[in-house]
């Protein structure tokens, strides 16, 4: 069925550059069918996401593709529509978020990880006369601020940032995906040769990366040039670049053998212990405090019945602890008459053990094995 799809997808997106609409949008509709029936049967393939990411561009494209043969029967020409194939760039001046280290609690050993694999060869390259680790891999349970600090990493080094996910290089055009990742890191090549460091990062790359299985010819020529690209920042010309590849997984495992080689250094972002989630909590309430009166909180016992709760389940509970609070006001504000004066409502260590109650943690405990297993197997700091 894959096979298949792929099949009417090609035809598709020749017709499409063709400009022969009509014949696209049958041959659309066609692929569709066929990655439907194959996701009915296997939801949790490898590439699913993918898949399923894919038919959701095509039905867009058939939109697209619908209008434009509206306007064409109205007003007679022809019209062309293509997809816009810019990389992302981020520069520091374009990125919302400027945290840098200081601003994430805890992590230590992973700042350290990083000063040594990352900062300390941008800021003193001279010290490095045989070159530096360009793939750097995170790995660890979901929501315990791989991205974060990554984007973190950025900033520290003031690094144009490259975002690359799997939706991205595995375009609705199925034989561009190599064309794609040359793309890319021509792109950071070009940026780093001025200079400027530069991070690509791939968020969940075990989506791009995994180990090999069914693969449709696309794939594996992606994985491929992948392959060639990361091996080719340590030929002479390159490996003076200050430009690194950094991935992020919560399921390492998936990794094919030949990428985990790449990644030189494999680092473990673990979940929060009881300390630093007393620190969170302290951290995110005091957020709070701007507006609200807070009234003794006991950290340690919030502490206590979190665990295998992420940093992000952590900043989840305590903005739903200002939810409740906010719609509490609101609501005493609108039942009343006359007197429109806020009432000052007290945060107590009640109210965010309510929300915990009713919020299972992130983190499966089976898990956390599997990664103690991996890094030491696997891990490279």
């Amino acid at each position: 069925m894959v096979d298949k799809g792929v099949e009417y997808a090609h035809k598709a997106v020749a017709a499409d550059k063709s400009g022969d609409y009509e014949t696209a949008i049958k041959y659309y509709k066609v692929a569709i069918e066929f990655f439907s029936k194959y996701l009915k049967l296997y939801p949790d393939a490898a590439m699913s996401d993918w898949y399923r990411e894919l038919i959701e561009k095509y039905k867009e494209r058939i939109n697209i593709l619908s209008k434009a043969i509206d306007r064409m029967q109205k007003v007679g020409g022809e019209v062309k529509y293509s997809e816009s194939d810019d990389i992302e760039v981020l520069t520091p001046e374009k990125r919302g978020n400027k945290k840098k280290f200081d601003d994430l609690v805890d992590l230590e050993e992973v700042k350290r990880a990083l000063r040594r694999a990352v900062i300390y060869p941008v800021r003193t390259p001279e010290l490095y006369p045989l070159g530096w680790p360009k793939g750097i891999l995170l790995f660890g349970p979901p929501g315990c601020g791989k991205t974060e600090i990554s984007l973190a990493l950025a900033n520290e080094i003031n690094a144009v940032l490259i975002n690359v996910s799997p939706a991205t290089i595995m375009s609705k055009w199925l034989g561009d995906a190599e064309k794609n990742v040359k793309k890319v890191f021509d792109k950071a090549r070009e940026i780093a040769s001025n200079g400027t460091p530069v991070i690509i990062f791939i968020d969940e790359v075990d989506g791009l990366l995994q180990v090999y299985g069914n693969e449709i010819g696309g794939e594996s020529r992606m994985r491929n040039q992948f392959l060639q690209e990361m091996d080719g920042l340590k030929e002479k010309e390159n490996n003076r670049l200050p430009l690194f590849i950094i991935g992020a997984t919560n399921k390492p495992w998936n990794l094919d053998i030949g990428f985990i080689r790449r990644f030189e250094k494999r680092i473990y972002v673990p979940q929060p212990n009881k300390e630093i989630r007393k620190q969170l909590f302290m951290h995110y309430v005091s957020k709070l405090k701007e507006v609200y009166p807070v009234e003794n909180i006991d950290y340690d016992k919030l502490a206590e019945i979190t665990e295998y709760y992420t940093p992000a389940d952590i900043s989840s509970i305590i903005k739903e602890v200002q939810n409740n609070i906010a719609e509490e006001i609101n609501e005493t504000l609108m039942s009343k008459s006359e007197n429109k004066s806020k009432p000052e409502r007290v945060i107590t260590t009640e109210d965010i053990i309510k929300v915990i109650q009713t919020r299972k943690p992130s983190i499966d405990p089976n898990w956390l094995e599997s990664y103690r297993e991996w890094m030491e197997r696997y891990g490279a700091l």
